[in-house]
Formats: C-alpha cells, structure tokens, sequence
C-alpha cells in the first residue's frame, strides 16, 4: 500500500495570511534565479571573450537543469518531509548562485547555470505544499495567490538583472541573489509548519508512478496539454517580442522588452481573483474563458501588433489569459490526488515547461520566415488545438 497509516500524518496545518504572503515572495525570488541570466547574455560573453552564442548555451542550460529537476527532485515531496527538503533545496541554490559569482571561466559558467536550474524548482515544491495545507472551498484563490508571486518574479526577474547588471556588473546580481535565497531560507525553516510525507514507496517506484498517472487521470492529460499550448503561444510572443521591438518598425532595445514585461504584471496581479472564482464556477469554466482572451490577444497583435498601445493592449490579455489558465490548471490537478500532489504536479509542469520551450523554438522561427505575422498565426493556432482538445474532453 501506498498510503501511510493515519497516525503517521500530521493534522493539516491551517494557512495563515503571513505563510500565504512568504510563500508567494519565495516563489517570486527563486523563480527569478532561472531568468536573470537572459539580460546579461552581452556581458558575461564579453567578460570571458566569448561568442554570444556560446555563453546563450549557458541560458540554455539553466532551463534544461530547471527540467531535470522537476523530473527527479520534485516527485521527493511525496514521500519526504517537505520542509527539510525546501530548506535543503534553498542551499544548494545558495551555492549554485554562489558558484556563478565566482565563475572565471566560461566553462565554470556553463555548469554553475545548470545548477542555478537544477536548484530552482522550489516554487514546484511550495505550491503543491500550498494545495495540502489549504481548505479544499479556497484551494483556488491560495494557489492563485502563490502563483501571482511566481508569476511577478518571471516578469520582473528581467528588468531587474538587466538593469542591476547594467549599472553594477552581471557578477553583483548573483550575490545579490544569493542573499536573498540566504533570507528566505531562515524565514522559510521557521514559518512552514512540518509536513509529514503523504507514501512511503520507494524512489524508483515513485518515478515509475508518474506513467500511471498519466494513463489513469485523464483530467490531469487534458491539463498538461492545455498548460503546454498556453505556454508555447506565451512563450512565442516574449521570444519574438525583442525581434520586433528591434526591427525598423520600433527601433527599440532590450530595455524596451523589459518594460513590456512589467505590464505583463496586471496578468499576474489578477491570478488570486481567477482563482477565487474558479472556486466558485469551476476551473474548467475558467479555462474556456482563458483560451478565448488569448485568442484576442493574439488578433490583437494580428491587427496593431505595429503599434504600441496594440501590443500593451495584447500583453495585458495575453499575460492575464495565460497565467489565469495555469492558475486554474493548477487549480484542478491539486485536486486529484492527495498523495501523489507532488507527482501529479511533476508531469503537468515538466509538459507546461516542454510547451513553453516549444513555443519559444517555433516562436523565433515563425518570425526568421513568416515574419510578425507568422507568429501571430503560430499563437492563434496553438489555442485552437488547446480548445479542441479542451471541448471534446470527458
């Protein structure tokens, strides 16, 4: 049997706003540890004498460590105590950041960003934390406010690196960064509560299990492949943004992409009332809606993506539309399954992330052939596959 004896497992805890409130913060900053490298691409490539493409491998990296440890970290929340293992993970970030201060070669670079990936997963082991410590009436709204943390720290991680390493040297964002992490490790260890484990298989079989999942839930299929197309059209527009911005028709910098992406925030500032209200009709509901606003997101970069207040118009939409279905995708997979949260969440995330890597490849390549227009269509068409497959599921 999977399940451990009920003397075994702790009473659940009751949230409180403060816990809610850091636990929002810590996965706005640890999140932001996978996006601070973007900016600084230039400077870092400049200070070890190396091309552009050579240290983007570096960038690359960080997300490709960001999937391998969804994949074999975040499933331990199942059958491991989650506080020592946030607060472990939180170290070893600690030290990865560390690493990448340190870095005097671009090789050093290199492995010190697959670790800043690796360790950054925490905000997926916080999140289904959130889902078990909360009250199933107000699952929604919790997890929404969590994730408006996460989602603030995507947009902002950005602006804020490129603006520090801009004035200060890409190096300083990193020890900054790792202070943070030091702060929220102390404030982390003393306000979550102790979260016995919810099974007691072991390792091997707690990954093997994920395929189950995947055969047994449908609910949790129809999610991930809803999450992946939401992402990939998300994901699509902010890599092709900066093309645009620079072409003859903006004449604009990569100042300017970050600016763009604080606007994006109003998305995020909304996921705690998308999630109170898929509370209350339902996260399918809620998902119907989403896939529509992004839709009009992208007829609005369709028709005045060469103007600016289309494209602010288009990014509050698209940013509103994407974060509030992940929300609700959230919403619904927490339910499933108390103990398998933390599996259930590895396979959603680990597809949410592929579709957003997806997004990103055929994003940059629609634009090199099809022009604006041609991710446009690349965006409108993922959210008509996602309705598809949306309509037609049990």
């Amino acid at each position: 049997m999977e399940s451990l004896n009920n003397n075994f497992v702790e009473n659940k805890p009751v949230l409180n706003n403060l816990l809610i409130m850091v636990m929002a913060i810590a996965c706005g900053l640890t999140v932001a540890n996978l996006y601070y490298i973007q900016p600084l691409l230039a400077d870092i490539a400049k200070t070890f004498n190396v091309s552009e493409t050579s240290v983007g491998f570096a960038a690359m990296l960080t997300q490709i460590g960001y999937a391998v440890g969804m994949i074999f970290i975040l499933p331990l929340g199942d059958i491991k105590e989650r506080r020592n293992l946030i607060t472990i993970m939180l170290l070893f970030s600690i030290l990865s950041l560390i690493s990448m201060f340190f870095s005097h070669n671009i090789l050093m670079v290199i492995i010190s960003s697959f670790a800043v990936g690796f360790t950054s997963i925490i905000p997926q082991l916080i999140i289904p934390l959130a889902a078990q410590l909360s009250d199933p009436k107000e699952r929604g709204k919790i997890i929404g406010t969590v994730m408006s943390g996460l989602l603030i720290g995507i947009l902002v991680s950005r602006t804020f690196s490129g603006i520090l390493g801009g004035y200060l040297g890409w190096r300083i964002v990193y020890i900054i960064a790792a202070i943070m992490m030091i702060i929220l490790m102390i404030a982390l260890r003393k306000l979550i509560p102790v979260s016995k484990p919810v099974s007691n298989i072991k390792y091997t079989e707690l990954l093997k299990s994920m395929f189950h999942l995947i055969k047994k839930e449908p609910v949790l299929r129809e999610a991930s492949i809803n999450g992946a197309l939401m992402f990939a059209a998300f994901s699509a527009f902010w890599t092709s943004l900066i093309f645009l911005l620079g072409s003859s028709h903006y004449n604009m910098g990569p100042q300017a992409a970050g600016l763009f992406g604080l606007v994006g925030v109003s998305g995020a500032l909304a996921a705690p009332l998308v999630g109170k209200t898929a509370d209350k009709k339902g996260s399918r509901f809620v998902i119907g809606i989403c896939l529509v606003v992004i839709i009009i997101s992208y007829i609005f970069f369709l028709l005045f993506g060469f103007k600016v207040w289309g494209l602010i118009l288009g990014v509050i939409l698209l940013d509103l539309g994407a974060q509030s279905g992940n929300v609700s995708n959230q919403t619904r997979v927490h339910s499933l399954n108390e103990e398998m949260r933390n599996r259930i969440n590895t396979v959603y995330m680990v597809s949410f992330f592929l579709g957003g890597a997806l997004g990103s490849f055929l994003g940059s390549y629609s634009y090199a052939h099809f022009g604006w227009y041609g991710v446009c269509i690349f965006g409108i068409a993922t959210q008509i596959i996602a309705a598809i497959v949306h309509k037609t599921a049990k």
